[in-house]
């Protein structure tokens, strides 16, 4: 995703669609979807699993947010970034 920095705050649901329509479409019951929209939102729609993954660099406190980004900012702003060379460009049409 070419992102330098990702951050999540702990309450942040990280998934496509929220717990309550994930579990509806899985489960078809009523009655054990919702039994397990706790255990779905336990599961995948948390920061953790995505930091494990890798997708999130680090899960920050919410008050520490701008101190992050300041920081973060201050080191990007002499980054360089060289993409590789491309034989052809786009074609005109």
């Amino acid at each position: 995703m070419r992102g330098d920095v990702n951050y999540a705050w702990p309450t942040a649901e990280v998934a496509v669609m929220g717990a309550k329509g994930a579990v509806s479409i899985i489960f078809r019951d009523p009655t054990e979807a919702e039994n397990m929209e706790a255990e779905y939102v336990e599961k995948f729609a948390n920061p953790f699993p995505a930091a494990t993954r890798g997708y999130v660099d680090d899960i920050i406190d919410p008050v520490t947010t701008r101190q992050r980004i300041c920081a973060d900012l201050d080191i990007l702003a002499s980054k360089k970034q060289k993409n590789p060379w491309k034989k052809h460009a786009n074609m005109p049409l």
